[in-house]
Order: structure tokens, then C-alpha cells, then sequence
């Protein structure tokens, strides 16, 4: 990322994760250092930077690739904090309830979008693999056009505002 800063290029994170392991082992290999630098490194990139939720975007391991001026998802996707299962397990001690919490975490597309938490909904109903990925290009090749007429001030404080947004609905 930063060699792609240092020569003007765009970054395209395609997040697809259940998010990073708890663990003690993981936690001992530095899982948690490796995703805080991560943010910390692109929370400051003067280059812009694109992130498509693809697949299962959970935990901190897609938080870490999606410090981004514009997050898009496909329309199948899904992004949160936690896991439904997971959130369940803590609020209730009881997985069974998992669509109950998914309902709750508001991990779909449109509640998102709608929340302000991304930017773009890229649609995959009914598409073949090669439609889907002609589609993310021209979603996100839309977005680096809008995105390199912005100076590097600009490009900044709207990355820092989207975590502010996202900030502020996670305290709600």
C-alpha cells in the first residue's frame, strides 16, 4: 500500500473474512498488533483507497481492510462487527438465536448503506462470477475517478469523517 502511494496508484481491498481468530495462539503471533497497524497505516495513505466487501465481512479482520474512501458491498454480503453466532453467544448464551442478533446487528447491504457505514451496493443477484467481477471493476473504477479529483487534504478528511459516521452509529 505504501508503494502504491509512493507511485500515485489506487488501492482495491476485496475483504472476504469470518473475521480475525480469538485466540491465545493468535493473540501470541501478533494477530492483534498486525491488524492495529494496518488501520493505523491505511487510516493515514495519501493515495485513495477502495474497499469491496465481497463474501463475509466480519470482526476485525475486515475492519483491517477497510479503511477505505468508499466501501461497496455485493449485494450477498454481509459486514459487521461480529458474527450473528457470535453475538448471540454473548448476549444470550445461546447460538439458536443467531437470526435474532443478525437481525439486530444490521449486516445486510441496504442497512448499511442506509446507516451511512458504505457507500455502494454492487448487485449479484443472478450474476456469474464473471459478471460480478466486470461489475466491482466498474464500481469501483467509478469510485477512484471520483476519488483522484480530491487533494490529499480532502482525500484525508473524508476517510477520517466515515470513521467518525461509523464511530457514532456503534455507539448508538
Amino acid at each position: 500500500m505504501r508503494q502504491a502511494e509512493k507511485f500515485g496508484r489506487p488501492v482495491l481491498c476485496l475483504v472476504d473474512t469470518s473475521g480475525a481468530f480469538c485466540g491465545i495462539g493468535a493473540e501470541e503471533r501478533g494477530q492483534g498488533e498486525a491488524i492495529a497497524q494496518n488501520l493505523m497505516e491505511m487510516s493515514g495513505l495519501k493515495t485513495p483507497i477502495v474497499s469491496v466487501v465481497t463474501g463475509e465481512g466480519g470482526s476485525g479482520g475486515a475492519l483491517a481492510l477497510s479503511v477505505a474512501d468508499r466501501i461497496l458491498m455485493l449485494s450477498s454480503s454481509a459486514y459487521s462487527v461480529v458474527s450473528p453466532e457470535a453475538c448471540a453467544s454473548i448476549l444470550w448464551k445461546d447460538t439458536e438465536r443467531a437470526d435474532e442478533a443478525a437481525e439486530a446487528l444490521k449486516l445486510t447491504a441496504p442497512d448499511l448503506l442506509a446507516l451511512g457505514i458504505i457507500d455502494g451496493i454492487v448487485d449479484d443477484r443472478g450474476l456469474s462470477h464473471e459478471e460480478i467481477a466486470g461489475a466491482v471493476m466498474s464500481s469501483a473504477f467509478d469510485a477512484f475517478d471520483t476519488l483522484g479529483q480530491l487533494d490529499d487534504a480532502t482525500l484525508t478528511n473524508l476517510r477520517y469523517e466515515k470513521y467518525r459516521t461509523i464511530g457514532r452509529y456503534r455507539t448508538m
